[in-house]
C-alpha cells in the first residue's frame, strides 16, 4: 500500500552532542527522552563517567544480545534502580535477581500463559465497549484517559476480581505521581546520597507510593494466606508454600503493586499512541478498519489471530513509543561488549527509545510505517533491534496479555469511530518510568460509518 509518510511527534534534538552530566540538568532530568542528540541516533556505544559512576549505552544490537542473554548473568538490577522503584514494587518479580526472581516468575507465569489470556477477551472486550458508552457521536476525547480508564478496569477484574478500589479517580491520579517521580532523574540517587522530597514532584509521587502501598496492603491482608480464587489470590498460595507468613505477604503486595502498574499503565500508553498514529494516517487507519469488522463478526476467543494488520500497526506503535523508554543493568564483573570494555560496577544501560530509532537499524527510523512488520519482514531484523517488552530470560512476562489486550480493545474502537489528529494540538511524549504522552493526548470522534 502507498501511504503518504507520517512522521509523529518526538522531542526536539540537539545539533550537538550533550555533556556527560546533561542527564541530570535541564529538560533530560523531567524528561528522559528529551536532550538527545542527532548523533545519538547513530553511535553504537556512548561511554559517560558521573563521577565515580561510569555508564554504558550500547546501541548495537549484539552488545544488547550480549547483556540481556548470552551473559545475561553478569547483568543485575542496578543498585540504584532498586532504590528508586522499591517504594513503588519493592522486592517483587520487577527488582528482584537470581532465586528470587526465579522463583516469582515461575509462580505468575501461567497466569499470562496463551489459555490464560485468552480466556479474559470477553472482559477485555466488554471494558472496550463500555469506555465508547462515554464518547460523544462528534467530538474530541483524551484517548489517553480513557485508555488509563479502561485498562485500569481490565486489570483489577482480570487480576483483582474487580476491586472498586483500584479503578476510582484517586488511584489514577496517585499513580500518575508515583511514576512520575520515580522516573525523574535525580543527581542524589545517581551518586547515592540521600533523596530530599524538597520537590512538588517528589512530594506528590511520596503522597501516591503510599496511597498504593496502603490500598494495595490492605487487599492482600484481608485475603489472608487462602488467597481467593484469582490472579492475586493464586500468587498468595503459592507464595505461602514457598516463603513464611510474613514474607510471602510481604512479596504478595510487592507483585500486586507490580502487576497493577504494569499491568494497565504500559497498554494504556500503547493504546493511545497507536490512536494517534492512525489518526495520524487515515489510510491505514481504514485498512485496520475494514480488517477490525470482519474480525469481530467471527468467535471472540480468537479475535486477536484475525487481526494481522492491526498488529503491524501496535507492532510499529512500540517501536516509535516503546513503553519503556530505558531499562538498566548493573555488571557484576568485567567483560566486552562489541569492543569495548565494561568494568565490574559500570551501569549499562539499554534504550529502545535509541535503538528503535537508530539510522543504520531503520530505514526512515521517524516515520510511521507498519509494513515494517508485515510477514517475512522478520529477516530484515536483529532479534536484539526491537525491544518493547526487553528480551532474554527477563523478557516481560505480561507481553502476550499487553498485545491482546490492545488489540481487542483498539478494534473495537476503530470498528466503531474515526479518529483524526486535533489541529495545532500534537502530542508531547515524555518518558519517565513509561513513555505517556504529557497533559494527555487529544483526538477528535466522528462515526465509523
Amino acid at each position: 500500500m502507498d501511504t503518504p509518510r507520517f512522521l509523529p511527534a518526538h522531542p526536539d534534538r540537539l545539533d550537538r552532542v550533550a555533556g556527560p552530566w546533561a542527564s541530570l540538568f535541564g529538560e533530560h532530568s523531567r524528561n528522559a527522552i528529551a536532550g538527545w542528540s542527532n548523533a545519538a541516533f547513530g553511535q553504537w556505544h556512548t561511554r559517560r563517567k558521573l563521577g565515580r559512576l561510569v555508564v554504558h549505552i550500547p546501541r548495537h544490537p549484539d552488545a544488547v544480545e550480549r547483556v540481556l542473554l548470552a551473559n545475561a548473568a553478569n547483568y543485575h538490577k542496578p543498585r540504584i534502580v532498586k532504590k528508586l522503584i522499591a517504594p513503588l514494587v519493592g522486592r517483587g518479580l520487577l527488582s528482584a535477581d537470581g532465586e528470587l526472581w526465579r522463583t516469582q516468575r515461575k509462580i505468575v507465569a501461567p497466569s499470562f500463559a496463551p489459555g490464560a489470556v485468552a480466556g479474559l477477551i470477553a472482559t477485555m472486550a466488554h471494558a472496550a465497549r463500555g469506555a465508547m458508552s462515554d464518547w460523544p457521536e462528534r467530538g474530541t476525547i483524551d484517548v489517553a484517559q480513557t485508555a488509563t480508564d479502561t485498562t485500569m478496569r481490565i486489570i483489577a477484574e482480570a487480576l483483582f476480581s474487580a476491586d472498586p478500589r483500584l479503578v476510582t479517580p484517586q488511584a489514577t491520579r496517585h499513580i500518575a505521581a508515583a511514576l512520575e517521580a520515580a522516573g525523574s532523574v535525580r543527581l542524589s540517587a545517581i551518586l547515592g546520597l540521600p533523596t530530599l522530597r524538597l520537590t512538588r514532584v517528589a512530594r506528590a509521587g511520596a503522597r501516591g507510593q503510599r496511597y498504593l502501598r496502603e490500598t494495595l496492603t490492605a487487599i492482600v491482608r484481608e485475603r489472608g494466606p487462602e488467597g481467593g480464587e484469582d490472579f492475586l489470590g493464586g500468587m498468595i498460595r503459592d507464595l505461602n508454600t514457598r516463603f513464611s507468613r510474613s514474607e510471602a505477604t510481604a512479596l504478595a503486595i510487592d507483585n500486586a503493586a507490580t502487576f497493577y502498574l504494569a499491568g494497565h499503565e504500559t497498554t494504556a500508553n500503547t493504546l493511545c499512541w497507536a490512536a494517534y498514529l492512525m489518526a495520524g494516517a487515515p489510510q491505514v487507519q481504514e485498512r485496520a478498519r475494514e480488517e477490525a469488522k470482519a474480525a469481530l463478526t467471527g468467535d471472540p476467543a480468537t479475535l486477536p489471530q484475525r487481526l494481522p494488520y492491526l498488529k503491524q500497526v501496535v507492532d510499529e506503535a512500540l517501536r516509535l513509543y516503546p513503553p519503556a523508554p530505558r531499562f538498566d543493568r548493573e555488571a557484576v564483573a568485567d567483560d566486552m561488549l562489541a569492543g569495548e570494555p565494561v568494568g565490574a560496577g559500570d551501569i549499562v544501560s539499554i534504550w529502545p527509545w535509541l535503538i528503535h530509532r537508530h539510522r543504520h537499524l531503520w530505514d526512515d527510523p521517524d516515520a510511521f510505517d507498519p509494513d515494517r512488520f508485515a510477514p517475512g519482514r522478520e529477516a530484515d531484523r536483529h532479534r536484539f533491534q526491537y525491544l518493547p517488552f526487553g528480551a532474554g530470560p527477563r523478557i516481560c512476562v505480561g507481553a502476550r496479555f499487553a498485545q491482546t489486550e490492545a488489540l481487542v480493545i483498539l478494534a473495537h474502537w476503530i470498528a466503531a469511530r474515526r479518529f483524526a489528529l486535533v489541529e495545532g494540538a500534537p502530542p508531547d511524549p515524555v518518558g519517565l518510568v513509561t513513555l505517556r504522552p504529557r497533559g494527555g493526548l487529544k483526538l477528535t470522534l466522528s462515526p465509523a460509518d
